[in-house]
């Protein structure tokens, strides 16, 4: 049976988000005949993708068509291009519409979801604040040593308003200045769906694993036949992706829907220790401080990718106490991986036994059927 080991990566977004870095052990010549295997480059990260081969079809022309169809959510999202949608977005003052897709509306409905019951915690305007704590791809003590004023938080605060988004009809605008869009924390769960879109309905492949920078989406069986099983890292700090230790393992349930979608987030690779407090890069929107205290370790499993990772970022964004209530409240499938109290107390945590699994009821529920 294949695993596929789940390791960490920061994006672009400003949250501290553990993506999820898939390290296959699948290659092609390891592909049995009837499975292939895909990847290439999207979104600023990786895609690999694990399908059984239609007898009708091509390899080059599914390929096409799942670079089609990122192509557009590039074209509609990709903060890196100038001539996207949210990139003009970005750059209209306020009051002023601008026709969005069918790719943008969703992502930006899952957005609103997301936002209203985390309680404000995943915000896609939140970055002004991660520009003001100046957390990037790193993050060093040296800005918690001379930390933004009072008034400096307040001024970049005063940007990070989703309220002020205004969604009608296939526009959207904003009712103050300054306020900018970025679905880095879900665009990547969202074309890991749009992905699986295409595989199961333009082809009516019913066997798959699709991965984009590390949020992933399964269906039917891997290529030895048995359900897709996914392994979770301990967020041990220095791991890497070839070296590394699983702490447990999710299993795809078998069921009428036969389906599974998959993100964790965390901080554990992207934080300091300062006045004996862990500090992560991720920003709480609604406090506009790094978070301390929060869960170095959260994979959340939903109806979509999308959902998944949005919510994986917004219970990376609140302090684990929290975040597990709010998890509960709102019946998620949740692990959250956090020190044991023994490891605590004597404060370490570079080893595997430093570390302990927590589920919410609705995820011990998915686990079943296997416990690891």
């Amino acid at each position: 049976m294949k695993t596929i080991i789940l390791s960490t990566k920061t994006t672009r977004t400003g949250y501290s988000i553990i993506a999820l870095v898939s390290a296959l052990s699948l290659t092609a010549c390891q592909q049995t005949p009837d499975y292939d295997y895909l990847a290439g480059e999207t979104m600023g990260t990786s895609y690999h993708i694990s399908y059984q081969l239609p007898d009708d079809v091509d390899e080059a022309t599914i390929q096409a068509s799942i670079d089609e169809r990122l192509k557009q959510i590039n074209d509609s999202m990709s903060t890196y291009q100038a001539d996207s949608t949210i990139s003009k977005f970005n750059q209209l003052g306020k009051e002023t519409p601008i026709t969005i897709d069918a790719d943008f509306s969703r992502v930006l409905d899952v957005s609103r979801i997301v936002y209203e019951q985390s309680g404000g915690a995943f915000d896609p305007t939140v970055m002004p604040l991660v520009e003001t704590w100046g957390f990037g791809s790193t993050m060093t003590v040296d800005r918690l040593q001379s930390p933004p004023t009072a008034l400096e938080i307040a001024q970049a605060k005063a940007l990070v308003d989703f309220d002020s988004i205004i969604h009608k009809d296939k526009t959207i605008y904003k009712t103050k200045e300054g306020v900018e869009l970025d679905f880095s924390a879900v665009a990547k769960g969202y074309g890991v769906d749009v992905i699986a879109d295409v595989l199961r309905d333009d082809y009516k492949i019913r066997n798959y694993m699709v991965e984009i920078g590390g949020e992933i989406s399964t269906a039917g069986v891997n290529n030895q036949k048995q359900p897709w099983q996914i392994a979770i890292d301990a967020p041990i700090e220095g791991s890497t992706v070839s070296e590394r230790e699983t702490i447990s393992v999710i299993r795809q349930p078998i069921n009428t829907h036969n389906k599974m979608h998959l993100a964790t987030s965390g901080n554990y690779r992207n934080s300091v220790i300062f006045d004996g407090k862990r500090y992560s890069h991720t920003i709480d929107p609604t406090t506009g401080e790094p978070i301390a205290g929060g869960a170095p370790s959260v994979t959340v499993a939903a109806d979509s990718v999308a959902l998944a990772d949005a919510w994986a970022t917004a219970l990376t964004a609140m302090p684990y106490h929290k975040a597990l209530e709010v998890a509960k409240e709102q019946n998620l499938a949740v692990m959250f991986v956090v020190l044991t109290d023994d490891a605590k107390t004597n404060n370490t945590d570079d080893s595997i036994d430093d570390w302990q699994v927590i589920e919410t009821p609705a995820m011990q529920a998915l686990r079943a059927d296997k416990k690891s």
